[in-house]
């Protein structure tokens, strides 16, 4: 396996170097479940942004402290899925095993994006969710997101949730196959870190999270398409994710005139300031 880069300010992601030269594993079914062979060439492309995502609460809003203990974690993460205590599947595999073995997907992701799409019969258990308190500290939280992009990308304030381990417990026996799954798949790693700890050994992990996979990989329940549910803000509106551009490259004009529309509309009330 290659070691693991660190890439500051675009978005948390799993890539593969060769994933766009592979087709999927195949799925051999026997008597035990599902074998998925060793991922290969699996290279963690990460880039921080303390707004959107925090290991741990230790470093505070010292921002050289959360990178030190971002690049730690990583690190964790790596021989996490080289000495294969944690298995990855692409979101189709991830399908094709829940189909077929009945394995549970354990959805880890926020309410905010958990609300958009979520893949039927999986359970929600969210390891990171909004922050709701509206003490000194944690408005000074929302004030700072805000205004460091928040307003753009819709990304709201999150906090850690102590329990998580504990309620994953209340659901689920130790020798559960679970998969785990986030919304670009960073998330669920740290997921997957904790839960092994915890006594977990039938773990696997979707590579590229919800956000990768296909109408076609997951049945999907909700209003929005899975690449969706982790946009908002003021980009969404517009429509300027990469999502929505891909989407209206399908699309064709029709899609892309909604947003045009948007966009005039916005300038117009501008103009009338």
């Amino acid at each position: 396996m290659e070691t693991l880069g660190l890439l500051p300010h675009s978005n948390l992601c799993i890539t593969s170097r060769n994933f766009q030269n592979e087709q999927s594993r195949k799925l051999n079914q026997n008597k035990c479940g599902l074998n998925f062979s060793k991922p290969s060439a699996l290279k963690l492309k990460q880039s921080y942004h303390k707004s959107k995502f925090q290991v741990r609460a230790d470093g505070g809003d010292d921002p050289a402290q959360q990178m030190k203990e971002m690049a730690a974690a990583r690190k964790r993460w790596e021989n996490l899925i080289r000495e294969e205590k944690v298995k990855v599947l692409t979101p189709r595999e991830a399908g094709y095993a829940i189909q077929l073995t009945n394995k549970t997907l354990l959805d880890v992701r926020p309410s905010i994006e958990h609300k958009k799409a979520w893949v039927k019969g999986s359970s929600w258990v969210p390891i990171f969710d909004v922050e709701n308190n509206l003490d000194v500290g944690t408005i000074s939280k929302k004030i700072m997101n805000f205004t460091m992009g928040g307003w753009w990308s819709g990304v709201p304030t999150l906090s850690y949730d102590n329990e998580f381990v504990s309620k994953v417990e209340e659901k689920f026996p130790k020798d559960t196959d679970l998969i785990v799954a986030c919304q670009k798949g960073l998330r669920s790693l740290a997921a997957c870190e904790q839960l092994y700890n915890a006594g977990y050994r039938n773990l696997f992990w979707i590579q590229g999270g919800l956000e990768a996979a296909e109408e076609e990989d997951l049945e999907r329940e909700g209003p929005q398409p899975f690449k969706f549910a982790g946009i908002g803000g003021v980009s969404e509106f517009l429509g300027w994710t990469d999502q929505q551009r891909a989407a209206a490259a399908k699309e064709g004009w029709g899609y892309r005139l909604v947003f045009s529309a948007r966009l005039v509309w916005i300038s117009c009330r501008m103009k009338r300031l």
